[in-house]
């Protein structure tokens, strides 16, 4: 399987360059059109501006709003001691109206889920995830639904010259300016359900309560701080929490071109954990490239993360390789690598090295107009050390099979339509 997943990874390039080379040819047009700024994706993280994005966009008046969502309806299957089965929903719906203001613009955003109903019991399945609690008691071998309000922000942006912007955004309940793009909303995950193993050393704090933050952009940098409250939200997915801004966090971003981003962040946490004592330290750097190319694109993320408890002085580390090639318009291929520093498998403790090895596949299906109906799954095959075999079996699988549903932009795709979530993508 390690050997599987790392020769497709590797292929998916030629594939993409393939590709590309036909699009260049005499009759043969871009459809995904570059654009020439990074598009925001969750909170102000970018994925590359040449990324798709499914979206509705109309206006009234002086305003722009645009919409877009996803989701997956999941049959999850695990083997081993600690496997478990269960059928859930991902998923997550975006509204977004723009307006001019002051020679700038003027954002309001939300963002709503409903995996509050659609995953039952305060968790579904995923063998050797950690993080949050669900009845009191830590989650082990399963992932936290999102809460209803994912996100409820304004932002504001306005150009100092050609080259160089600033920027505010404030949110009840958003994303800090630390770490990559959500797995949710990051490009090179589109595909993929289920969240990474390394969330809670990536990505957790796209769900922050209280955020403010400040960015400076000019040419190819972004330079951002933020304050939040550093507290994971508590068990009732369906309110607003709130507290005080008690933790911080600064990034740099990086975009050379329309298909390239990257980020280093680092921010400290004020008790994160509701069980656990003492803050985390948290630091992270990604990299994801885009390629859009005739009827299809090719996105590939590399993502490092790592967290330090500071009451038990343990230093956690996560690795992701993810990648989706979408070809024909109608095809994907996605796989997925991690190695992640485990520190709460087992009753006693310890620190344990796991590593997953996800392929899966889907193919869209156009039953309903505007809406993409993907039918697809994929396998992920673990290796772990000899310690935890006795918990989980000597080889333990997840097979997840799902349909997936995507909103999609009816109206043939503007050169250069785009909001601050993405580029306009038409329908098939």
């Amino acid at each position: 399987m390690r050997l599987y997943l790392t020769l497709l990874l590797a292929a998916l390039p030629l594939a993409a360059q393939q590709q590309h080379d036909m699009a260049n040819m005499p009759g043969m047009a871009h459809e995904a059109a570059a654009q020439a700024e990074p598009m925001e994706a969750s909170g102000t993280g970018i994925n590359p501006a040449s990324s798709p994005m499914n979206m509705a966009r109309f206006s009234a008046g002086r305003w722009t709003f645009f919409a877009h969502g996803l989701a997956f309806v999941t049959e999850i299957q695990q083997t081993g001691p600690r496997g478990a089965d269960k059928l859930a929903s991902m998923n997550w719906f975006m509204g977004e109206a723009e307006h001019g203001l002051g020679g700038g613009t003027f954002s309001v955003r939300s963002m709503l889920s409903l995996e509050p109903i659609t995953v039952s019991d305060r968790r579904y399945p995923e063998l050797f995830q950690t993080g949050e609690t669900a009845f009191g008691v830590p989650i082990v071998d399963g992932q936290h639904p999102h809460n209803f309000v994912m996100e409820l922000a304004l932002s504001y942006s306005h150009p100092l010259s050609a080259k160089t912007s600033w920027e505010v955004y404030v949110a009840p309940v958003g994303d800090p300016a630390l770490g990559p793009v959500a797995f949710p909303h990051r490009v090179s995950a589109a595909e993929l359900p289920q969240a990474t193993l390394a969330h809670h050393l990536e990505d957790s704090t796209h769900i922050s309560h209280d955020v403010v933050t400040a960015g400076l952009t000019h040419g190819i940098f972004r330079v951002e701080a933020s304050g939040f409250h550093g507290g994971e939200p508590d068990e009732n997915r369906w309110t607003i929490a709130y507290g005080a801004i008690d933790s911080w966090s600064s990034r740099v971003t990086v975009s050379p071109n329309a298909n390239w981003t990257g980020q280093i962040s680092a921010g400290r946490l004020t008790r994160p954990e509701a069980l656990e004592t003492g803050d985390q330290v948290r630091t992270t750097a990604s990299v994801t490239y885009n390629r859009p190319y005739a009827r299809g694109n090719w996105a590939t993320s590399m993502i490092w993360g790592r967290v330090h408890k500071t009451a038990l002085q343990d230093d956690l580390n996560g690795y992701t390789l993810e990648s989706v090639l979408r070809f024909t318009r109608k095809n994907y291929i996605t796989g997925r690598m991690e190695q992640v520093d485990k520190d709460e498998l087992l009753p006693g403790g310890g620190v344990f090295r796991v590593e997953a090895y996800t392929a899966g596949y889907t193919r869209d299906f156009y039953f309903v107009p505007r809406i993409a109906t993907g039918l697809g799954g994929n396998i992920t095959a673990y290796s772990i050390p000899a310690e935890l075999r006795h918990a989980y079996g000597q080889h333990p699988i997840a097979v997840l099979i799902f349909l997936r549903f995507k909103l999609q932009d009816a109206s043939p795709p503007p050169q250069s339509a785009s909001s601050s979530y993405g580029q306009v993508e038409g329908r098939p």
